[in-house]
């Protein structure tokens, strides 16, 4: 897919892919994250990019030596996970309502969580970790036990799909859920008030960032590495359960295998090489594209050769 250099002024260019013209906001929200001199190479901008909390959602920003907290977004994690199953769309005839129906009984959505915690959930290693994480999070351990395996609000979804050859999808969009909004805020207020001690002049508060090396980054890598783990591992419980409900009616609840996996996330930092620089930007093998329920999604998967974001 193509892109093109935006023709604007700024110490690092921004690249776009997005195949539409941003608005002046948007425009201005690209500037201001292009401007900022930790920032790698350039800004990619996604096919979905939009308005966010400092920076735009669906751009993607290596940066050097630093983070920022608003720009992983508030929902650390959020990402798609999918399973490509043997069934067809002739098996699904009469059956999607009670599919519906057992789904909705199953995963909790919204500000529900579950009523019981599953021993998949209670046996999940990095519970140990809990008394690490921010302080103003230490009172949230069983609520995030209960939402471990549940939906949330907003634009997450589930969904059965169908693929160009009437093949049968299971597809899912979630996130870390309450924990990491809570986790994401602690951190952002942490920021800006760093920000605002050192009299920094950022474009937008919502930019304030922390330096590698500082405990403040320290400790919100650490509870940034533990939401995305959490986030990836909720979208597994729910999977388990949305792939048994399916099996349930379509073979008689009999196991079948995936002929294929994906969970990614697309809300999320990890500490990558490029141009033979460590930076903080996204690269992916394999992903789902895609973010709102009832529309086209992609499974993608990256030639070799392909000229990737960074």
């Amino acid at each position: 897919m193509p892109y093109e250099k935006l023709e604007i002024t700024t110490p690092a260019p921004v690249l776009s892919w997005a195949n539409h013209s941003l608005g002046p906001e948007e425009t201005k929200m690209a500037k201001n994250v292009a401007s900022l001199p930790f920032v790698f190479k350039h800004i990619a901008l996604m096919p979905d990019v939009h308005l966010g909390k400092g920076a735009l959602v669906g751009s993607v920003i290596a940066t050097k030596e630093a983070i920022i907290p608003a720009a992983v977004g508030v929902d650390i994690g959020c990402g798609m996970s999918a399973i490509k199953t043997s069934f067809t769309a002739k098996q699904l005839e009469g059956k999607l309502k009670k599919i519906r129906l057992d789904i909705e009984a199953a995963i909790p959505t919204g500000f529900n969580e579950n009523k019981d915690v599953e021993k998949s959930v209670s046996n999940w290693q990095h519970w140990e970790d809990f008394k690490d994480l921010h302080r103003g999070v230490q009172d949230l351990q069983s609520k995030a036990m209960k939402q471990m395996g549940s939906l949330g609000g907003g634009n997450h979804f589930i969904e059965v799909c169908l693929d160009t050859e009437n093949q049968v999808w299971l597809m899912l969009h979630s996130g870390s859920r309450n924990i990491g909004n809570k986790l994401a805020q602690c951190h952002i207020h942490t920021a800006r008030e760093l920000a605002k001690m050192a009299g920094n002049k950022l474009p937008d508060p919502d930019l304030a960032h922390f330096v590698a090396g500082t405990p403040e980054f320290q400790a919100y890598w650490h509870d940034l590495q533990w939401s995305q783990n959490y986030a990836r591992v909720n979208r597994d419980v729910m999977m388990a359960r949305f792939k048994h409900i399916v099996e349930k009616h379509l073979a008689g609840g009999k196991a079948t295998k995936p002929l294929l996996q994906v969970n990614c996330h697309h809300n999320y930092a990890e500490r990558e090489v490029h141009f033979d620089r460590i930076s903080r930007g996204v690269q992916a093998p394999k992903f789902i594209y895609g973010g709102k329920p009832q529309a086209n999604l992609f499974a993608v998967m990256f030639r070799s050769d392909f000229e990737c974001t960074f």
